[in-house]
């Protein structure tokens, strides 16, 4: 088959948008040399009314790099980067990148047992936190650098103080930018283990050429402002808001923590002319009391990723900022964007959009047979944003990964334009405000109570968040489950955004005749109760 059969998405690609382009072979460090030799002096981060130039921004980075390296810091060493928005996170992550280190992208709410599990599986080396962990985290590392406090153990560094006391490293390490693992973004699976997808240099610098490629006239270099609020921890904040803006030469404006009034305040001041958000941000927006006396018309583009968007909610939107947003899809594992709606193009309501360039995708039934247009089946993903594979899980690899193809276990529909629309999940995973949530993790955590017998969680799908956890527990017999104790055990032992919002006491819980949990009957009764 080649190129043109059974992808009509082609159609709908700009007119001077070239459907391959080269990729350079380098360490994704070199996107923010490149711009700071044609932007220096030009705004490169906007945080708390502070503005970091291109050029002051790279001297960070390359005297942090410069440290690491005098502290024994190689090519290939894990560090992570348990921070959030913030300058101390751009700093640290192409810092490490021109060391050649590995970053791994650790979410600082996490709990200790989550913390833990990464560590462990990553064999992390290096730490940059905000503070110190707690001491109920028995793990060692060789350093920790922490950026908001001060240090008093050994082996503990201030984070301004080594940039301060070391001259900028001159020297980039070579990398092999296709097999060179340049970030480690955990996801999860259908049993609440963590997975770590290996993106490559390679794999970051295609998604960047992509999105840019495909957004074409929309965005120019040098000239934008980006409002990244978007955890930069999360895939999807560390490629269209960092890592796409310092391509371009962007200033970005680095949003700590989602306060719609403040937001609104940064957004009148800077003027921002891109934003990649959540629906959940979305949702703020257009819901917002006093929405109405902000001029939000600055934008010229906005995207929505990691959970799904409700129409009313585009719509809104659109009418107060004359944007339409554009929604897409996108995985941990494919650096993460694959689709996305055509910015000039036509937009469908509902739909993911079309396969950016060099993206090639496939609709399967369970015989890994290729369908017709408009059959449910689940969706294949081959393209150069497509990870190496999962840290140290071989098996999971083989299971994603054959024959150059990604099985994303998300069942979608293509129409006769080639645009796509996501169905559902083969895989039980509740996606949360953008986050990925496994019931089999939060029913391990649900079992641990002394009077819960049995526990199912399922997702119900919600307007503001996409899905919300939904916990049934079933008491031992002679026992009683206080659900305000039963929620403080999983807030002990979760991230917040795991914690079921909702709990049901049943009796029992419906199964089959073989004794298997059906789940499908929970949900289908949650949703009546919802209609």
């Amino acid at each position: 088959m080649n190129v043109e059969q059974g992808r009509p998405w082609l159609n709908h690609y700009p007119e001077d948008m070239s459907l391959f382009f080269e990729i350079p072979e380098v360490n994704l460090y070199v996107i923010l040399e490149n711009s700071t030799k044609k932007y220096g002096e030009q705004t490169a981060i906007i945080f708390e009314d502070e503005r970091w130039t291109y050029k002051k921004l790279k001297d960070y980075v390359d005297r942090l790099a410069g440290a690491w390296q005098q502290l024994g810091a190689e090519k290939g060493d894990r560090i992570g980067l348990m921070v959030s928005n913030h300058p101390s996170y751009v700093i640290s992550y192409y810092a490490a990148l021109k060391l050649g280190m590995m970053v791994v992208q650790i979410n600082p709410l996490y709990t200790p047992r989550e913390l833990l599990e990464i560590f462990h599986d990553a064999d992390i080396a290096y730490l940059v936190a905000e503070h110190e962990l707690p001491e109920k985290i028995p793990y060692s590392f060789k350093q920790v650098f922490l950026t908001e406090t001060t240090v008093k153990k050994e082996n503990f560094y201030n984070f301004y103080q080594l940039i301060h006391n070391t001259e900028p490293l001159g020297v980039t390490r070579q990398v092999s930018a296709k097999t060179d693992i340049a970030v480690i973004q955990y996801t999860g699976g259908t049993t609440g283990k963590k997975k770590g997808a290996m993106l490559t240099h390679f794999n970051l610098m295609a998604n960047i050429l992509q999105s840019k490629a495909f957004y074409g006239k929309r965005m120019y270099f040098g000239e934008e402002t980006i409002l990244t609020a978007t955890p930069l921890y999360h895939v999807y904040g560390m490629t269209s808001g960092m890592n796409l803006g310092i391509y371009i030469g962007a200033a970005n404006v680095l949003i700590n923590k989602f306060e719609l009034t403040k937001v609104l305040q940064f957004i009148q001041k800077y003027q921002p002319t891109f934003f990649p958000g959540v629906p959940k941000m979305y949702n703020a927006f257009v819901n917002y009391p006093d929405i109405a006396s902000y001029d939000l018309t600055c934008f010229k583009m906005c995207t929505s990723g990691s959970a799904p968007l409700p129409d009313e909610i585009l719509k809104q939107f659109e009418k107060l900022t004359g944007v339409l947003i554009g929604e897409g899809y996108g995985l941990s594992e494919t650096s993460p964007t694959t689709h996305r709606t055509p910015p000039l193009g036509v937009s469908k309501i509902g739909s993911i959009g079309i396969p950016l360039p060099m993206t090639d995708c496939r609709i399967v039934n369970d015989k890994e047979e290729d369908l017709p247009e408009r059959t449910i089946g689940e969706l294949l993903i081959k393209g150069p944003q497509v990870m190496l594979g999962y840290w140290n899980k071989s098996e999971e690899t083989e299971i994603a990964l054959r024959d150059e193809w990604l099985y994303t276990g998300d069942l979608a529909t293509m129409d006769e334009d080639g645009y796509f629309y996501i169905v559902g999940r083969k895989k039980e995973m509740i996606l949360v405000g953008g986050f990925n949530v496994y019931p089999q993790e939060i029913e391990g955590i649900l079992y641990e109570h002394p009077d819960v017998r049995e526990a199912a969680v399922v997702g119900i799908p919600d307007r503001e968040i996409g899905e919300i956890v939904k916990a049934y527990v079933v008491p031992k017999d002679g026992r009683e489950i206080n659900l305000i104790e039963l929620k403080e055990h999983c807030y002990q032992n979760l991230t917040r955004y795991k914690v079921p919002k909702q709990f049901e006491i049943r009796d029992s819980l419906p199964r089959n005749t073989v004794g298997k949990l059906l789940k499908r009957i929970l949900v289908e009764e949650a949703m009546k109760e919802v209609q």
